[in-house]
């Protein structure tokens, strides 16, 4: 079953969390019962995958072991050695997995949610290395953070750390009421982004270009734009099913969208799209590919090492997508805007060549949004098809 593909998921979470929200209501803890929850709702997103079963099943114990024995290791040395081994061990299975179906039909090790398990997992092993996890959760508590079923498709990617808290903290009736209508209105806007507006874009416009568009270049045109829209009213509707189903288990799931297309530029860009995909890369690859060679001091130039640290980030973005083309392409692009834009940036702020006012935001939002556009016609591939 796909999560959120059907109204039978709805009705089934519904029913699943009726018990949640009364003990939400009354003020008493429901992490048990949300953990049994989680359990139920994995066993039918998986029930017609056995492959993906068993494939999720490994993977967590991989995980497990992993994480477990870096904080074994930690609390007795602290070498570079063993972390960075740790992590590619953590982040191993997600990159056999985008392998695997260039060597073979079936892909054994991928399953839905891999790339999202994978960050927590990953994240997990790199707080501990920073001393910002200092001992080893519970057991069950753990794999409640890895399994959350609400947001294992999709995301957003939560951080353990805030995740802990809300899992500890004890709610009230009358804040759990507020999380409640929170979580019910996401979970109506999700309906109204994915199958009233992403649904018309796609059933109604896209799905009938060769009749609207009279040449190849006008389809092209009117596809980018519609898809742009439809990719974010799409996956901005996942998104708040996702959080609105984690508000109504009492887990203050973070945002993933605010309102990307005003951004001014595409570093603010950057900080309104797939927000907990955005600051996953930034905390802990851009920040510390710049640290590191900061510390290092290979390249003294600052402005040089931040456009590396783009061009690093935005690549690994690409090809954690996918190894085809437009991926690929995907994050040249968005890194060649980065580092254009970081240069442009550092310029204007020694020769003031653009002035802030009401105009020049309102023009910088014109331009940005017509270059995020380009990019995601990039990355539907349709720049490599053929014909109308």
């Amino acid at each position: 079953m796909t999560p959120y593909g059907s109204f039978t998921f709805f009705f089934i979470v519904a029913i699943l969390l009726t018990p949640t929200i009364v003990l939400g209501l009354l003020g008493k803890r429901f992490y048990r019962y949300n953990l049994l929850v989680t359990i139920i709702g994995l066993s039918l997103i998986f029930a017609s995958n056995l492959q993906g079963t068993i494939a999720l099943i490994l993977f967590i114990i991989w995980q497990i072991i992993l994480f477990y024995g870096y904080i074994h290791y930690r609390r007795k040395a602290n070498g570079a050695i063993i972390f960075y081994l740790a992590v590619f061990l953590s982040i191993l299975p997600l990159g056999l997995s985008k392998l695997m179906p260039y060597f073979s039909q079936v892909n054994w090790i991928g399953f839905l949610g891999i790339s999202y398990l994978t960050f927590k997992g990953t994240q997990l092993i790199m707080e501990t290395r920073d001393g910002l996890i200092k001992k080893g959760p519970p057991l069950f508590q753990l794999l409640y953070f890895l399994l959350f079923f609400p947001t294992i498709s999709s995301g957003p990617i939560d951080r353990y750390r805030r995740f802990e808290k809300d899992v500890q903290r004890e709610i009230q009736g009358e804040e759990y009421k507020v999380l409640l209508y929170e979580g019910i209105n996401k979970v109506f806007l999700g309906f109204l982004y994915k199958y009233i507006i992403g649904y018309s874009i796609n059933h109604f416009f896209i799905a009938n270009l060769r009749f609207i568009a009279h040449s190849q270049f006008q389809h092209h045109l009117y596809y980018m734009y519609a898809y742009s829209f439809y990719l974010f009213f799409d996956f901005a509707g996942y998104s708040a099913f996702a959080i609105g189903v984690s508000y109504l288990m009492g887990i203050k799931s973070p945002e993933n969208f605010n309102r990307p297309f005003i951004s001014r530029n595409i570093k603010d860009f950057w900080n309104r799209w797939h927000l907990s995909l955005s600051f996953w890369f930034r905390d802990y690859v851009y920040m510390r590919f710049v640290f590191w060679m900061t510390k290092k001091k290979w390249i003294k130039n600052r402005n040089v090492v931040s456009n590396l640290g783009y061009i690093l980030l935005f690549m690994i973005m690409g090809v954690w997508h996918g190894l085809e083309i437009q991926y690929i392409l995907y994050g040249i692009y968005h890194a060649l805007l980065m580092v254009l834009y970081n240069s442009f940036e550092q310029f204007n702020k020694k020769h003031k060549w653009w002035p802030q006012n009401k105009f020049t935001h309102i023009l910088a939002i014109v331009i940005t949004f017509h270059f995020v556009c380009f990019g995601f016609y990039i990355f539907s591939g349709q720049l490599f098809k053929e014909g109308v």
